[in-house]
């Protein structure tokens, strides 16, 4: 398969611009240690709430007339959606999103507020369900990460780093990243690899859905069951394994990938809101977790971590807090 290439990825930007919001590359005094330094990528800033606002824009913005009349469907627990949606309603097309039933109502409703007709589903049938409505319809379907549309506009995040590190002149060292079906750190990667040689870039997931560590780990793409993936509190980070051309990102691009645990994913939310504060969803926080609890496991002194949503339940958040 064809890797996304630089030319991609700077298309993606010009495609994205004055939708996706360009954020700041954040110093985290607060996260110091000595001969370490943080700073955070935060993308709960977005429209949506979440980073998957670029990858769902840069696919609908490149359909043809003819695809955008038939209308778009996706699959999502809640980002993916949101960002599918918002983007659906800015460009005319119409929307209908699959999500599970244990997906979090801030995130359904949050879908439905931007015009998709959303239908709730057992988390087996979630990716099933796409391609009968596509057969049924003639929908174009918007996969949530296998797509090289997708890849390249979650790539954008990556370049955004870069130029903010130049323009700082902050020698970074290592850039941690989300790990869910790996379109957001096959972008990042690909991004930081083609423009800042010598940049290590390692992947973040929760222990319990830790498959995308397994996978790096031998060396093949492996599956988790859904019963082991939906144990974690990341409800974004529980596809059951990488996609096909994330996988061959991960391969190129990719210098490690780390778990965290459900207690360290806790603490980093509370630490985020409380020193931080920014509103990070579970899934956002698993960088900072890292950056947090693993320092033995990660390379350099100075650091980056997309934070790469805020998208959670305000009574999650507030259990969280009190904890």
């Amino acid at each position: 398969m064809a890797l996304v290439t630089l030319d991609e990825l700077r298309e993606a930007q010009r495609r994205i611009a004055g939708v996706a919001v360009r954020t700041p590359l954040l110093p985290c005094p607060w996260a110091d240690r000595p001969g370490r330094s943080l700073h955070l990528k935060p993308e709960n800033l977005q429209p949506t709430g979440a980073f998957k606002i670029r990858g769902a824009y840069n696919r609908l913005a490149a359909l043809t007339d003819e695809e955008r009349a038939r209308g778009v469907v996706a699959q999502s627990s809640g980002n993916h959606a949101q960002a599918v949606a918002y983007a659906a309603r800015r460009l005319g097309i119409k929307a209908v999103i699959v999500m599970p039933d244990t997906s979090p109502e801030v995130k359904v409703e949050n879908t439905r507020s931007f015009g998709a007709e959303v239908i709730l589903v057992d988390m087996t049938q979630r990716d099933d369900l796409p391609a009968e409505l596509v057969e049924r319809h003639g929908y174009v379907w918007v996969p949530p990460y296998d797509d090289p549309y997708i890849i390249a506009g979650q790539g954008t995040t990556g370049l955004e780093i870069a130029d903010d590190a130049a323009m700082l002149d902050l020698d970074l060292q290592t850039v941690l990243v989300p790990v869910s079906g790996g379109g957001l750190i096959s972008g990042v990667a690909t991004a930081l690899k083609l423009t800042m040689p010598g940049v290590r870039v390692i992947g973040v997931e929760p222990a319990l859905a830790g498959d995308a560590a397994d996978s790096f780990r031998a060396g093949e793409r492996r599956v988790w069951p859904h019963s082991d993936t939906y144990r974690t509190i990341a409800d974004g980070l529980r596809t059951t394994s990488l996609g096909v051309l994330p996988w061959e990102h991960v391969q190129a691009y990719v210098d490690d990938i780390i778990t965290v645990s459900e207690e360290e994913i806790a603490e980093a939310v509370a630490v985020l809101a409380r020193r931080g504060r920014l509103v990070a969803e579970p899934s956002g926080a698993v960088t900072t977790a890292a950056y947090l609890f693993h320092a033995d496991a990660l390379p350099g002194s100075r650091f980056a971590a997309v934070l790469s949503g805020g998208n959670l339940e305000p009574a999650l958040l507030g259990k969280l807090l009190a904890a």
